[in-house]
């Protein structure tokens, strides 16, 4: 052994605590949990002295990459779908699985956008509307579907720019890109430059719901505290406060 890990791990089994025996975690989450996560791996890192990678992009991107043996130890899907694919590839631990929050899915559109009727303002006019990938990413599945429950699917896909994500959808709201987007209602909030038109019935699209678990092979003892953490009062707060939903057990 390099004596260099040696006397980590000397200092390890004297100390059973402390920087010497800090461990890295690397996440992969769904792009829309970047706001809450920042702040809730910040917090974990400042007291366990464990330290947390985070890496957002759309589920599908992500899955794919823990597929393909990507180092991750923590994944975060934005929907059970992607959890299930990688579940039946054996890619995760089953009995770490568990739905971590819930969100809404709301239309959006430039700050100074006003309407009394948001629906029949994006049915009639012309501009386009973002939307995450419609057929990979979960937050354009949910909102295709709400458009095919409304009616409103065949007419409006002509006008979709569809993005690698959702957060990627409301930034072309934004920055005025666009004069419309159907993105999560923590997206909504998480952004002063946009307002928040109508929220979908929930009966409209799929529950959403964010199951969480450790990457089957990949796991540490930080990855495991760090799951456990995202679960206890404190993380849970810190999502109810950016808008998310809590799932009961």
């Amino acid at each position: 052994m390099p004596f260099t890990l040696f006397f980590r791990a000397l200092l390890c089994a004297l100390l059973l605590a402390g920087p010497a025996c800090a461990e890295q975690v690397t996440v992969f989450a769904a792009a829309s949990l970047k706001t809450a996560l920042d702040e809730i791996a910040a917090g974990f890192e400042a007291s366990t002295g464990n330290s947390v990678t985070l890496s957002f992009a759309g589920s599908s991107v992500l899955a794919r990459q823990i597929g393909l043996g990507a180092p991750a130890q923590v994944f975060v899907s934005a929907n059970p779908g992607w959890m299930d694919w990688l579940a039946d590839q054996g890619r995760i631990d089953p009995f770490s699985r568990r739905d971590l929050v819930s969100n809404r899915l709301v239309l959006v559109a430039p700050a100074e956008h006003t309407s009394s009727d948001p629906l029949d303002d994006l049915a009639a006019g012309t501009g386009r509307i973002a939307m995450a990938l419609v057929d990979a990413v979960p937050a354009g599945q949910y909102g295709k579907a709400a458009l095919s429950q409304l009616g409103l699917w065949e007419q409006l896909s002509p006008r979709v720019v569809q993005t690698d994500n959702a957060r990627a959808a409301l930034a072309l709201v934004a920055t005025g890109a666009v004069p419309f987007g159907i993105v999560y209602a923590t997206d909504a909030r998480a952004d002063p430059r946009v307002t928040q038109l109508m929220t979908f019935a929930t009966d409209s699209h799929p529950p959403i719901l964010y199951p969480a678990a450790l990457v089957a092979g990949q796991e540490n003892a930080a990855a495991r505290s760090f799951l456990v953490h995202l679960f206890d009062a404190e993380a849970q707060a810190v999502f109810v406060r950016h808008g998310f939903l809590p799932v009961e057990d």
